[in-house]
């Protein structure tokens, strides 16, 4: 079999991959190999959220995003009723004084990289300026992020939260879509173009004279080698495996991540709220009785100590369902392991931390209703950037290293991958991306005083 271009993963990396190639590059006889169904292996455990809010160093994350985002919302429009879109946004909250001007200066910062406008509402006179979910569709909704320093202003427009909250931050280019459609969508177009689906597994790739040659399949039918010179790795957490076979060691680690579901049939968290992170640490709610049972064995202490920031959650879906995820253990990196592993006590501890921020969540706490658990791995690079374009091989790329944000961002960076296929311009955040970033001596300082990732 012969192949101009070989795409070695059908999640979303590859898929959308294929579809900028095929779709809009109008690039020929490509073939995509995976041994499961397209978008079975992590990109279907995704919370489907999508964001243009991300620190710095420098403004390409939130470049690459905002493109990103264009993109989406072009297939969006293609195809509305199938591929839905809000614009809820992403609300970080906290209850800590001492966080406020942390808080402000990161806003301002994401602000001038190009996420857009930042208001800041310290009183009730700045009332006019705040544009509720409610108020707003997709194609009419504000950019930038609403920051609110006013008590008042919070209960008013986010009564379900905890009083105690001080400091809330609306972003307003964010939301969540409907990622599996969005990535069976660009299939379909894809194989529309002429591009193969292959199923069967990535055995080795031949490489001569530092030249892709040629990439070997297995499969139930037997193995197959398949001529090409190039070769996209977009294997999602196998990708560092699949870079040994070339020779390329990737700076990839894979942290598992599991999300809960849970119905919600009073509404406690309401239907249009935003992607909600509490920004502090926090304490779940026990009776003091429970709290001293707990506290007494070693395997339990842990639950009545104070828990680290970070939990979020959001509505789910058209009926009662809630989506919740938060890393109270430290997410160990490793090697994948299929099936992950999930962890029975995230529904009952997610719920309550949830709990003691969304009051209202409390009347669950007597019989937590039955959960849905899944998860799936962030293959992250050390500072959680991705790696999009050419590798030391020649013929050889990587569309990868989304670490947690894979869906949101597969659009922009395959659409960055088929211009350095394609030779097209590339854009001047391209050199953020590439792996060869790790070479220079400067960016190896920089990592040491990395600060924020943009990893929820």
């Amino acid at each position: 079999m012969n192949a101009d271009i070989v795409v070695c993963g059908a999640g979303i990396a590859g898929v959308s991959a294929a579809y900028h190639l095929a779709v809009k590059r109008g690039l020929n006889d490509i073939v995509i190999v995976d041994s499961l169904p397209p978008l079975t292996m992590t990109s279907d455990k995704s919370t489907e959220c999508y964001r243009n809010w991300w620190p710095g160093p420098g403004d390409a994350m939130v470049r690459l995003m905002n493109r990103s985002i264009d993109l989406m919302e072009e297939l969006h429009h293609e195809a509305p009723a199938r591929l839905p879109m809000n614009r809820n946004g992403y609300i970080f909250a906290t209850a800590d004084s001492d966080n406020i001007e942390t808080m402000l200066a990161s806003a301002e910062e994401i602000s001038r990289l190009g996420a857009g406008e930042l208001r800041i509402h310290r009183n009730a006179s700045t009332d006019l300026e705040y544009v509720p979910v409610t108020e707003h569709g997709l194609a009419d909704a504000p950019t930038g992020a609403d920051l609110f320093l006013d008590q008042s202003l919070i209960r008013k427009y986010f009564p379900h939260l905890t009083e105690r909250t001080v400091a809330l931050l609306h972003a307003r280019r964010c939301g969540w879509f409907v990622a599996q459609q969005f990535g069976m969508y660009m299939l379909e177009q894809a194989l529309a173009r002429g591009v193969k689906l292959v199923k069967g597994k990535v055995e080795s790739v031949e490489v001569k004279g530092n030249r892709i040659k040629s990439v070997k399949v297995a499969s139930n039918s037997g193995d197959e080698v398949i001529s090409t010179r190039n070769f996209v790795i977009a294997a999602g957490p196998l990708q560092k495996q699949v870079g040994q076979m070339l020779g390329v060691e990737l700076p990839i680690v894979c942290e598992p991540h599991l999300k809960v579901m849970l119905n919600d049939p009073y509404h406690a968290v309401p239907r249009k709220m935003g992607l909600f992170i509490w920004n502090d640490p926090v304490k779940l709610m026990w009776t003091e009785e429970e709290s001293a049972a707990l506290a007494e064995e070693e395997e339990t202490r842990w639950l009545a100590s104070e828990l680290p920031a970070g939990l979020h959650g959001r509505p789910e879906g058209e009926g009662d369902m809630i989506l919740l995820q938060w890393v109270y253990h430290k997410a160990e990196a490793g090697e994948p392991v299929f099936p992950v592993a999930l962890d029975p006590q995230l529904p009952e501890v997610a719920l309550r931390g949830m709990a003691t921020v969304i009051p209202a969540l409390s009347k669950y706490l007597n019989q937590i209703p039955k959960p849905f658990m899944d998860g799936g791995y962030y293959a992250r690079t050390p500072e959680n950037r991705p790696l999009i374009g050419p590798l030391p091989v020649e013929g050889a790329y990587i569309n990868g290293g989304f670490g947690g944000f894979g869906m949101m961002v597969s659009c922009g960076a395959s659409d960055l991958l088929a211009k350095h296929i394609a030779g097209a311009e590339l854009p001047s955040y391209t050199p953020a991306f590439l792996l060869s970033r790790y070479d220079d001596p400067q960016y190896q300082e920089l990592l040491k005083q990395w600060g924020a990732s943009g990893q929820l």
